[in-house]
């Protein structure tokens, strides 16, 4: 899984428009959690060794809502209403369920 998070650390950064490194452990773990998100959803027994586009896009995404919002106080750069977050995490869903292992259910 380290693989994935160090590759996928560049794009995150990039997506919040991170230029400093202050803040990269915590997205490190940011990053395990997301993929451990999108493995349960996606009910996979083992863990990717590359990702699908739509698997990292979703990943990427959850990972920047959690960092914008981790204060508590705001929805993430996705929206100050929690309405709009919830949107958000229902355009993450769509994206995890594309590689989702239907049959598994």
């Amino acid at each position: 899984m380290d693989k994935l998070v160090d590759i996928l650390l560049p794009t995150v950064k990039s997506n919040l428009i991170l230029t400093h490194n202050e803040d990269d452990e915590l997205l490190r773990g940011f990053i395990r959690a997301a993929l451990d998100y999108a493995k349960t959803y996606q009910k996979r027994k083992r863990i990717w060794t590359t990702l699908p586009p739509s698997t990292s896009q979703a990943v990427i995404m959850l990972v920047s809502h959690w960092y914008e919002s981790r204060d508590g106080g705001t929805g993430g750069f996705f929206a100050d209403t929690a309405a709009a977050a919830g949107r958000s995490m229902d355009a993450i869903h769509r994206l995890l369920s594309v590689n989702k292992e239907w049959w598994h259910l």
